[in-house]
């Protein structure tokens, strides 16, 4: 008898703890829907301060006005951390043309993050085409030296994963330059990553590896339109020629900062949980879905969990970094700083692919982690989030993990994302204010379930 009496304890207790947590979630769900800051602290920083490239005036203008949007949340404790970045400039606009004869075909490019520039009056060559570094070695120095690489690979359209797509034809922009220099090419030009045919290039970081700075060569993106022109051009005159200006100038390292603000934990405050974005953006477009919207969210979390009178067990951060599209100090200098403290993290939660409709989360933890993750996966089904699978978290939060720390990435519909991924078309009006609002809700949702339940250890956190 008392057997089944303890088991009916048991089961009134995990009724309760169900019924409370949905409560808290509903809670949180009406508030972001109904009186969510997210998109109006979205609107500002896009449309008031614009694209914040590393080392920018536009950065360090994002800096002090996020910091000072944390400190009126009311929060225990809001700083700056200092992070030595790198600073590049495009320039003036690019120029380029397919040049057949005494015809020209101007094309969009952009150059790509970390590019040297062109010299005065640009280049001018014949132009190569290939999918890939291996199509490099086969056609070999002799048929490479003196000409520009057209990197022409696109995404795979039927990847249902357009992260995956993206994976798969990323390295052609990031160290396309690298692998070309060693044939002797004298420039480079790389498709888009971009699934839709249309006139934006599409920027994004590339790397010269330890080439000497006065043998590297000028590196653009094409748009897929102009990549598809420029193909169709080459296979009817293989003689076909490209000429390309660029601007771009590198500059020694500036000084920026982390913005950080916190909620001290009431019980257990050494256990860390962290929600966070990066404040950097490509200068081409407003950065507003990359990652303007991840930005918001993560300050919109430790609003919206003081604002439903949510008092958390565990120290809550929100941590903005600074540099992850062209170096990722900012989450490295986190991580250092932490571990220099002697901090305990056990869950991040980054937000940083884009705006869209939140679809759930991929996750970095242990099969025991995991498993208490999918028990609350029916706390999310009434708001249509489904997707809880093991995987990659996010770039930011990626140097502190360990073999404790749970670490999960947000995952919006990623179908429409690529089509404005650090182009000039990643501006505020292609974010959905009630979309942008579900997902800071959603993640607000799971930090308040890592917070109230903590994680799964094999050994006791020390407290």
């Amino acid at each position: 008898m008392k057997k089944l009496s303890l088991l009916v304890c048991i089961a009134c207790a995990i009724g309760f703890a169900q019924n409370s947590d949905e409560k808290q979630v509903k809670n949180i769900y009406s508030t972001s829907l109904l009186d969510g800051q997210s998109y109006a602290w979205l609107d500002h920083l896009s449309n008031k301060i614009g694209g914040r490239l590393s080392g920018s005036e536009n950065a360090a203008k994002a800096v002090q006005y996020t910091k000072a949007e944390l400190e009126n949340l009311g929060l225990d404790k809001v700083w700056l951390q200092e992070v030595m970045v790198p600073k590049w400039e495009r320039g003036k606009a690019e120029e380029a043309y397919i040049v057949d004869g005494n015809n020209k075909i101007q094309v969009p490019i952009c150059a790509l993050g970390g590019s040297v520039a062109t010299k005065n009056g640009g280049i001018e060559a014949e132009v190569i085409e290939v999918k890939n570094f291996e199509d490099l070695k086969l056609l070999g120095k002799e048929k490479i030296e003196g000409k520009i690489v057209f990197y022409n690979r696109p995404m795979q359209a039927d990847l249902i994963s357009t992260f995956e797509a993206y994976g798969g034809c990323v390295d052609q922009r990031y160290a396309g330059a690298k692998e070309a220099i060693q044939y002797g090419a004298v420039g480079v030009v790389v498709r888009s990553m971009n699934l839709r045919l249309d006139d934006y290039p599409h920027t994004g970081a590339m790397s010269y590896g330890d080439i000497a700075v006065s043998d590297r060569i000028p590196a653009a993106a094409i748009s897929t339109k102009g990549a598809e022109l420029l193909s169709k051009q080459l296979k009817s005159n293989s003689k076909t020629k490209f000429m390309f200006s660029q601007h771009c100038k590198q500059y020694e390292d500036v000084l920026s900062h982390n913005v950080i603000g916190e909620i001290k934990g009431s019980e257990f405050p050494n256990e860390i949980i962290i929600v966070g974005g990066h404040l950097d953006s490509w200068d081409l477009g407003d950065g507003s879905h990359d990652d303007g919207a991840g930005v918001v969210q993560s300050m919109d979390v430790v609003r919206l969990l003081k604002k439903t009178g949510y008092q958390p067990k565990r120290t809550i951060r929100v941590v903005l970094f600074m540099n992850e599209e062209n170096g990722l100090r900012g989450g490295r200098k986190y991580a250092e700083v932490a571990k220099e403290k002697g901090e305990k993290h056990i869950f991040a939660l980054e937000s940083d692919a884009g705006g869209f409709t939140p679809r759930g989360f991929s996750f970095d933890c242990s099969e025991e982690n995991f498993a208490q993750v999918q028990g609350w996966r029916q706390l999310f089904k009434p708001y249509l989030i489904h997707y809880f699978e093991k995987g990659g978290s996010g770039a930011d939060i990626g140097p502190l993990k360990d073999d404790q720390i749970v670490l999960a990435g947000l995952r919006p519909d990623s179908q429409r994302y690529f089509d404005h991924h650090h182009a000039s078309n990643d501006t505020f009006d292609a974010v959905n204010k009630r979309e942008l609002e579900l997902g800071a809700a959603t993640m607000t949702s799971l930090v308040y379930l890592f917070d109230k339940y903590g994680i799964k250890t094999s050994q006791k956190i020390k407290r």
